[in-house]
């Protein structure tokens, strides 16, 4: 059995793209100038702790696809180049932008026919809009999961929880999407590190 994680975008028109992009003594930017850098590797640049710790956990219990803004999915370690993070931060994360829909979509469905019957497909982003689930729902359906301990987490919690559980090996108890509660209390916070 195969998990597939399908990681939802860091901001690309947001403060710390910007900075990335306009940038003359970062070593990234000089990467993503030249030869290009992993698609992961920039976007944990841009997130921080979150990105880094839904790549963290889906490299470890799994395989990992970026959603990304215009391009659909993208493996984690397809590189890319400064221009096509400027094209990506010109494309709202919105599920009613075709132009964010349509190639989320097309490779949705192409990963969803070449999965096996036990295959399984987790969500590692925020659950509570329909931004990604309702374009993602709408090819997996109930085999779109997500960690069911997300609900009512914020960004930085989900991101040190994934972190946490990378490092020590023990995978999250996920459940469908479809029929979820996505909006639930404020878990306690994290207990500190062992």
């Amino acid at each position: 059995m195969l998990t597939v994680f399908l990681l939802s975008p860091a901001s690309c028109a947001g403060t710390r793209a910007q900075l990335l992009i306009k940038s003359q003594t970062s070593p990234l930017t000089a990467r993503l100038t030249n030869g290009g850098a992993p698609l992961g590797e920039v976007f944990t640049f841009m997130s921080s702790l979150y990105f880094r710790g839904k790549l963290a956990y889906a490299t470890r219990f799994g395989r990992a696809f970026v959603i990304t803004p215009g391009r659909g999915l993208l493996p984690a370690d397809v590189l890319i180049r400064v221009d096509d993070l400027r094209k990506m931060a010109t494309v709202p994360v919105d599920e009613t932008e075709p132009a964010f829909r349509e190639p989320l979509v097309r490779d949705a469905t192409a990963l969803h026919r070449g999965l096996a019957p036990d295959d399984r497909v987790v969500l590692l982003g925020s659950v509570a809009t329909d931004k990604y689930v309702g374009p993602l729902l709408d090819v997996f359906g109930d085999r779109l999961l997500f960690p069911a301990t997300f609900a009512g987490r914020g960004d930085m919690s989900r991101g040190g929880l994934l972190l946490r559980c990378a490092r020590t090996g023990t995978p999250l108890d996920c459940v469908p999407v479809r029929g979820a509660v996505r909006h639930g209390p404020k878990p306690p916070k994290l207990p500190p590190p062992a």
